[in-house]
């Protein structure tokens, strides 16, 4: 499966090229990393990335680059991931430009292509415990910590995705 398009009123979900690594290594080599278990070097950060984009013909989901619409600014990431190392399928974001609200918009629309689109009947965020902004992320997209879920690491918290209804 190729990577989908996605907007909403004013971003552009699109699959990743090459220019985007720059600011995402950029990220993933920062302290902002740290709650993904980094920072990482410069190869981790590939392999990151790597994966992140893999995802889609392997699996049919994976990663996808935020962008204004109106620029063609990268200012983040949202990803669908099926990992074999995570008990469930997962919602995932990484900023690249934070305090626009972006990430919460291209969350909610990749997380109804997920439902609606893929028919994925459930869906969760492993968060670390201690990043209160991505917390604070999944409580805006209407996500509810589920203690009972199984999760990828002792210290992640479990939030659960509900299906909207239009």
């Amino acid at each position: 499966m190729s990577a989908p398009t996605l907007t909403t009123g004013r971003l552009t979900l699109r699959p990743h090229d090459m220019t985007d690594f720059p600011a995402y290594s950029a990220v993933m080599q920062s302290d902002r990393a740290i709650h993904m278990g980094g920072p990482y070097d410069l190869a981790h950060a590939w392999m990151w990335f790597a994966s992140d984009v893999a995802q889609w013909p392997l699996k049919g989901c994976g990663a996808l680059a935020v962008t204004e619409t109106a620029t063609g600014r990268l200012v983040g990431q949202v990803i669908l991931n099926d990992l074999p190392h995570y008990p469930e399928r997962e919602i995932g974001w990484l900023a690249f430009d934070e305090g626009q609200g972006y990430l919460t918009e291209a969350a909610a629309r990749l997380r109804d292509y997920a439902f609606d689109d893929l028919g994925w009947p459930t869906l969760v965020s492993y968060i670390d415990a201690d990043n209160s902004r991505s917390i604070a992320l999944a409580r805006r997209l209407g996500a509810q910590l589920d203690a009972a879920a199984a999760r990828p690491g002792p210290e992640d918290l479990v939030f659960r995705h509900a299906r909207t209804v239009a």
